[in-house]
């Protein structure tokens, strides 16, 4: 799979700014959440060149990450991928070298997604189980390997 991670370039926040919205459309929307500008703004505010990485296919950004630092452990804010390269296991890809990290560590990971998202089986997958839920988020965290 000819995928990596890089630094995302000046400007390029507007583009994974757009995948999220088309990513995270459906949910939202299911939940009655959905907001054109909202969604894209809470990105562009939480968007770091410190933390977050794009995901890319050649010269095509296919998604993206941030893995902030949290609580003595590590926080998987944004994950995204193109609907195009969904299911070609280009998110386990990074999400084993996401959970690779904290295993060296020895720390936790914490995650959100939407209360009904599929990517919820992925996640569990990988060992992830919820710690907490309202009625819009399910709260998850995976213990490191060598502890779990």
């Amino acid at each position: 799979m000819d995928v990596e991670l890089r630094a995302p370039r000046v400007g390029e926040v507007e583009v994974v700014a757009e995948l999220k919205a088309v990513v995270m459309r459906d949910d939202l929307e299911r939940l009655g959440r959905y907001d054109e500008v909202r969604v894209r703004q809470r990105l562009r505010d939480e968007f770091s060149e410190v933390y977050s990485s794009v995901i890319v296919r050649g010269e095509d950004i296919v998604g993206s990450l941030t893995v902030r630092p949290y609580g003595g452990g590590l926080k998987v804010e944004h994950l995204y991928l193109d609907p195009r390269h969904q299911g070609r296991g280009i998110g386990s890809r990074v999400l084993r070298e996401v959970l690779a990290r904290a295993d060296a560590e020895g720390v936790d990971v914490r995650l959100t997604v939407l209360r009904g998202s599929a990517v919820r089986g992925l996640y569990e997958r990988y060992g992830f189980v919820v710690e907490d839920e309202d009625p819009i988020d399910v709260h998850m965290v995976r213990v490191p390997a060598a502890s779990a």
